[in-house]
């Protein structure tokens, strides 16, 4: 039991070695997609992961990025540049223009897969007893990171899934060309959105996998943090 938690110290310590000076940019929270003035499509995410994602790489002297949707959530450490953003548009832009020299880039994020066709500009009424609402597909963020990956550059993705949980996070690793998915499912008692904790299963690209406790979303974030650096070879 000491060897063992001797071997965990240097892990850690190495860990938070290797981000020193490194360029980090963290995604977090919801994207909210206008319907009309006062009416969006969203999710329930908090932002709880990304903010601790990027605070503990903070602690560890990455210089980080942080992009986020709407949130009540205040960064801690102040050396983190907080970009915030509302709608997934927005999102891609800054991502795309903060990734370009990242060293570590983590889509914790939970961006609308779709956004409406049209907004209105003035609130829509009540007026008819049914309401179509059309929508178009946004752009897949992760994948297009994937694509314009540098050597050297490593890419973490999010993976929520409700079914065929391991299958889905292995495919997402696969087609995004993403070097870590970390799995969240909401089956999983304590983990998903509004919840201090989280349970996570991380899949890198060389094979290894990361199976996790349910605990508070600060060590999981640690957690994270350490397998990526122990398992993506530069």
């Amino acid at each position: 039991m000491v060897f063992l938690l001797k071997i965990k110290k240097i892990c850690c310590r190495e860990a938070a070695k290797k981000w020193i000076d490194k360029k980090a940019v963290v995604t977090a929270g919801p994207t909210y997609e206008p319907i009309d003035p006062v009416r969006f499509i969203g999710n329930h995410s908090s932002g709880l992961m990304g903010f601790a994602i990027a605070e503990k790489l903070a602690e560890q002297g990455a210089k980080v990025t942080l992009i986020t949707g709407p949130t009540a959530i205040h960064t801690i450490n102040n050396t983190i540049q907080r970009v915030d953003i509302v709608t997934a548009k927005e999102m891609l832009s800054q991502t795309l223009y903060h990734s370009e020299n990242a060293d570590l880039i983590v889509m914790a994020a939970a961006v609308a897969d779709y956004t409406p066709k049209t907004v209105a500009t003035e609130k829509i009424k009540k007026n008819n007893a049914d309401f179509e609402l059309s929508l178009e597909k946004t752009t897949d963020i992760l994948l297009e990171l994937g694509k314009r990956k540098r050597k050297n550059q490593c890419l973490v993705g999010f993976a929520l899934e409700t079914e065929n949980e391991t299958q889905n996070a292995k495919q997402k690793l696969q087609q995004k060309d993403a070097d870590f998915i970390v799995l969240n499912s909401l089956k999983n008692s304590g983990a998903g959105f509004k919840c201090a904790t989280n349970q996570v299963t991380i899949f890198a690209k060389n094979g290894a996998v990361f199976e996790g406790k349910c605990k508070a979303k600060t060590e999981v974030a640690e957690d994270i943090l350490e397998f990526v650096c122990e398992q993506f070879k530069q």
